[in-house]
């Protein structure tokens, strides 16, 4: 290099200079490229069930889901799926880096059928079906025994997006009038599995979801029993109607704030109804289920058996767990002859209980899969299950009309 020495040493000087802010750059290039490589928190690999193994030949002969425990996590898994299809929509994800699929491709299922709100755009359901193709590819040349050909599973309360609003107004909807008829997601999921099963027969389907998904999974499973369809039908977490109940000693403060949201939603004028006689209409929904009124002649719900999956400290649901109605506990055991004392069934009541637990950990959909989960099986026929799962074939109470 040429120049005096002074000039030699500033040129170096600056050369250096000029390493140092590119070496910078690199390490930022690479924090961010560690950042990035992170694993989001969903993610199948890090917050899915542990040793876990999908289907295999040996399925063919002796399948993993006859065990009930199986089964259970894998169709909260499925339930987890569509809570992620909401999620990777609002967020813009694409096919290679959506989070939902991984939480059924293990399973060798596929999305065939998203249900979507009308009213906002979210996706609140979706009907995963076995996928032959991709079992085929590992050798599983026919569908396991017990898993079904098709399962619709419906998502709970999301409070994130532009979804939050539509979801707590059916959570007020089931508060208010302990039903969830009026909401169109109602009406979607039970075309939805209507139609499903028609196709595969209703011994091949199943519907599931948690928490308000279970409150519409439990209704729209019912709505087909009555026409003599029994689909298989699994509820995390559902919302109780002594929760509503529950309100008796804060009635003027719930009764209160529910006039002044009602007072911001339009009513057109074909259903307006006014103040006084939306009161009565709570009033009177309320003693429905109180009441326990027997559902028409010709219904049968001895045939339709639903799995109900709650935990002690879940306050939305733990009512089911009164001890006046658990005949008794058989824990471990899947398959149970029916009660003694009334020769039917209402449900399978699955309890969890840990102990005073936070509510959102009691409540939420992860911990049916975790691996230190103990369950007692309770053969469930109480006054207050029965009133819960037949109260719909009462009469009807009018309902204000919330928007659609």
């Amino acid at each position: 290099m040429q120049g005096t020495p002074k000039q030699r040493e500033e040129a170096e000087e600056e050369r250096g200079g000029v390493l140092m802010e590119k070496s910078g750059d690199a390490q930022d290039v690479v924090a961010k490229e560690i950042v990035e490589a992170e694993p989001h928190p969903y993610a199948f690999h890090v917050s899915g069930p542990r040793n876990l193994c999908s289907p295999t030949w040996r399925d063919n002969i002796s399948s993993s889901w006859k065990d009930g425990n199986y089964k259970r996590t894998v169709i909260a898994c499925f339930i987890q799926a569509i809570y992620l299809l909401e999620l990777d929509r609002q967020e813009n994800r694409n096919a290679d880096n959506a989070l939902a699929p991984k939480w059924w491709i293990p399973f060798k299922y596929k999305l065939t059928q998203t249900l979507i709100d009308e009213r906002d755009g979210s996706i609140f359901g979706a009907i995963l079906e076995w996928d032959r193709s991709a079992a085929l590819a590992d050798f599983v040349v026919m569908r396991p025994s017990g898993a079904p050909r098709a399962v619709l599973a419906l998502r709970g309360t999301l409070l994130k997006g532009p979804t939050m609003r539509r979801d707590i107004e059916d959570d007020l909807r089931f508060l208010a009038w302990e039903s969830l008829k009026g909401s169109v997601r109602f009406k979607g999921a039970l075309e939805a599995l209507k139609s499903v099963s028609e196709k595969y027969g209703s011994g091949n389907v199943c519907i599931a979801g948690h928490s308000l998904g279970a409150g519409f999974s439990l209704q729209v499973g019912k709505a087909l029993a009555k026409e003599g369809m029994y689909v298989e039908t699994h509820l995390f977490n559902p919302p109780s109607v002594s929760l509503a109940m529950s309100f008796r000693n804060i009635g003027e403060k719930a009764g209160f704030a529910w006039k002044r949201f009602k007072s911001m939603l339009p009513l057109s004028s074909e259903t307006q109804v006014n103040n006084e006689e939306s009161d009565k209409t709570i009033g009177f929904g309320l003693k429905n289920w109180i009441s326990g009124l027997k559902g028409p002649p010709g219904v049968g719900l001895g045939k339709w058996v639903p799995h109900l999956y709650v935990n002690n400290s879940d306050y939305i649901c733990c009512s089911y767990t009164d001890r006046d109605g658990i005949e008794g506990n058989n824990a471990g055991k899947e398959n149970v002859g029916p009660s003694s004392t009334t020769g039917q069934v209402a449900a399978k009541l699955f309890v969890m209980s840990k102990g005073n637990q936070k509510f959102l950990e009691a409540h939420g959909l992860e911990q049916w899969w975790s691996d230190d989960l103990e369950l007692q099986l309770a053969l469930h026929n109480s006054k207050l299950i029965t009133r819960q799962l037949k109260s719909l074939y009462s009469l009807p109470a009018p309902q204000p009309a919330l928007p659609r």
